[in-house]
């Protein structure tokens, strides 16, 4: 016989049964939608209880895990192929970019217990951030406002505004400064 205790799901029966319901909406009437039709997206993503801005835009290969844990500023979007593993609440800022192959991790397990139970953890992705091509932002991580995260980056810490990140685990390598926008006073 095992020790290991029997697995069970931290979520409820109603959550269970609402992933299976969004599971089928968004391998059809979603995926299928033709690439220009964000307000349909929206409007999906809203009846299963995502808070969008009405100009947000999540393209249709994305992959949402719960809309009701996904809140999406003005202009903010997220690409084609990203993985949205939103477990716990994920917020994206206004005019927040999430590019192609990206994927947002809302939580992680407890790897010192023998059943690695769930801990879900929200990510906050400040204003004007982008989030360049295939990305991790792992669960628990804020990034600050108009900052960058280059390509294949790894974000396991938070990351200050305004700055350009890079690598894994990423770090700032430098300020970001706007050649047709002056940086906001105290930035520097």
């Amino acid at each position: 016989m095992s020790d290991t205790p029997a697995r069970t799901s931290p979520h409820s029966f109603k959550n269970r049964i609402m992933r299976v319901i969004w599971g089928i909406v968004q391998a059809t009437v979603f995926r299928l939608s033709p690439r220009p039709l964000h307000g349909w997206r929206n409007m999906l993503l809203r009846m299963f209880g995502a808070d969008l801005h009405p100009s947000a835009r999540v393209y249709p290969r994305a992959t949402i895990w719960a809309p009701w844990n996904l809140s999406m500023g003005e202009r903010a979007t997220i690409a084609d192929d990203v993985d949205c593993y939103c477990v716990e609440r994920i917020t994206l800022g206004e005019r927040v970019v999430v590019s192609q192959y990206s994927y947002l991790c809302g939580a992680t397990h407890d790897f010192e217990l023998r059943h690695r139970p769930l801990i879900p953890m929200p990510i906050t992705i400040g204003a004007g951030t982008w989030i360049a091509a295939d990305v991790f932002v792992g669960p628990g991580v804020t990034i600050g406002e108009e900052s960058v995260v280059g390509a294949r980056s790894s974000v396991f810490n938070d990351l200050p505004a305004w700055k350009v990140c890079v690598g894994s685990p990423a770090k700032p390598i430098r300020d970001r400064v706007m050649k047709d926008d002056p940086a906001p006073e105290g930035s520097a």
